[in-house]
């Protein structure tokens, strides 16, 4: 199916996400849509797959144009979009949710629902059971199980948003080789992504967005510095990372051991000092988001203990990790992190009020209006936040943080961000360092765990490695480790 966009305008209030934009994306091939975060390539592809109205312009596909009302509309004329944050429900079972919006009478055809599951499965190399909660599934598998419903709907365009964003090396290979298989078969797929590498790998041609409009189209093999400037207007460096770690040990584990209903963790223990940056590397699942979550409090931890700054916390209430300056920052912003139908402002109110019933409403404006300037967010203080694009999310729940913080812990805390946004985002975890903050992130790039970590955590099927110094740690030893072999 041939696509044409053609001057499609859409704004959010004072904010114009999308400026008088036309693509044409050909048939059965594999096109790539670059951008920085806000440059309106969500909202864009959300009005080809339905979710969202232009505020005017046209859709065609193979010439004829195109009403799309719903995500319904889009999926009846073969049109599917795979969210970022994929759209299911973490407590059902993954074939419930493989069988959502495919038939009627679900109870009279579950077998034959499940042998379409298979067969998809098998097509495509996707290893999913289909009575595993899909709650307990990682980011990658619940991408593949939504995009396997997508193709029992029979979709002929598949859209992708950022999704190689908190999968591992290994499960974006698998997408990858999908992806091909079913440009090869004449579906046509629209590659939504900052990640240049990935656009280089994938795609054979790439339209470039900035400030909600096109600026270029290029094909491949691509000039890696023509896109950066495309993306960005100017060229964009990290600046090297310079340890902010002190002598003052504010944080100390000792063989904490969590559990859930997958997975035992193996003894862990850490000693950390003010300032430092402690990076947890490991596959999807491998017992970092356990561990995380026993240190901010989330989750109780079998044995062990958790000190912070002399105070014991071990299986506190949630309310004294907080009094004591520890805070968590999830990889899944609308599901754990932000509140979808609230604005900017109420997400300060939510953040800041303490105790009565009474909202001062003006002093929650002003407040939310400095923030925004200062965390450069794209939006209003009435903005809602699923309105906001990934980046413009993470810069909103970083400003909801407490100002003074003993212990940051962060799940993905670049994940779907732009190669700009992520370094502005590690501009201000270095500053809490130098206040003195340790940091804990888990993340599957293994890039941004060396350069940003002064020592590594490694996680394999629930072991856990000593700490060692990401300084003394290649790409390639740090990715045997993940693998298992010398942990």
């Amino acid at each position: 199916m041939k696509i044409e966009i053609q001057g499609i305008n859409k704004s959010f209030g004072a904010v114009q996400a999308n400026a008088d934009v036309s693509v044409t994306v050909a048939s059965g091939t594999i096109h790539g849509l670059l951008g920085e975060n806000g440059a309106g390539k969500t909202t864009l592809m959300r009005i080809l797959s339905g979710y969202l109205q232009a505020d005017s312009g046209e859709i065609r596909v193979d010439g004829g144009r195109l009403e799309l009302h719903s995500p319904a509309d889009a999926i009846g004329q073969g049109i599917g979009m795979l969210h970022q944050d994929p759209l299911d429900v973490p407590a059902l079972s993954v074939l419930d949710n493989f069988a959502l919006g495919l038939h009627r009478g679900f109870w009279q055809r579950r077998g034959r629902i499940q042998r379409t599951f298979f067969n998809l499965c098998r097509r495509f190399g996707v290893q999913l059971q289909p009575e595993d909660r899909v709650g307990n599934l990682t980011v990658g598998e619940r991408q593949q199980l939504e995009l396997v419903r997508l193709l029992a709907l029979g979709v002929r365009v598949v859209i992708l948003d950022e999704p190689t964003t908190g999968i591992s090396e290994p499960q974006k290979r698998l997408l990858f080789e999908t992806l091909h298989r079913l440009a090869e078969e004449g579906l046509t797929v629209i590659f939504v992504s900052h990640k240049l590498e990935d656009v280089e790998m994938l795609c054979s041609v790439a339209t470039v967005l900035r400030a909600g409009q096109v600026v270029g189209e290029l094909r491949a093999p691509f000039d890696r510095e023509r896109l950066v400037e495309m993306m960005f207007g100017r060229a964009v460096v990290a600046p090297p990372f310079a340890s902010r770690c002190t002598t003052r040990e504010a944080l100390d584990i000792q063989s904490l051991v969590v559990e859930s209903s997958r997975m035992r963790m193996a003894p862990a223990s850490l000693k950390a000092c003010a300032g430092e940056v402690i990076g947890l590397a490991g596959l999807e699942g491998s017992g970092q988001r356990l561990f995380m979550e026993a240190c901010a409090g989330i989750r109780k931890a079998q044995s062990g203990h958790l000190v912070i700054d002399g105070v014991d916390l071990t299986n506190g209430r949630y309310r004294d990790y907080l009094d004591q300056g520890v805070a968590y920052v999830p990889a899944s912003r609308l599901e754990e992190g932000l509140v979808r139908g609230l604005s900017v402002r109420e997400h300060f109110v939510l953040a800041r009020q303490r105790a009565g019933f009474l909202v001062d409403w003006e002093a929650a404006e002003q407040v939310a209006s400095a923030r925004i300037a200062e965390y450069s967010v794209v939006g209003t203080t009435g903005s809602r936040v699923e309105e906001l694009s990934g980046g413009n999310q993470q810069r909103a729940l970083l400003s909801l943080l407490p100002d003074s913080l003993k212990l940051l812990i962060l799940d993905h805390p670049t994940r779907g961000l732009d190669l700009g946004s992520g370094i502005w985002v590690w501009q201000q975890l270095h500053e809490r360092c130098l206040q003195g903050t340790v940091i804990l992130f888990a993340s599957t790039d293994l890039d941004e765990l060396v350069d940003n970590s002064d020592r590594l955590l490694v996680f394999s099927g629930g072991k856990v490695s000593q700490p060692v110094a990401s300084a003394e740690m290649s790409r390639e030893e740090l990715g045997f480790m993940i693998g298992g072999v010398n942990l």
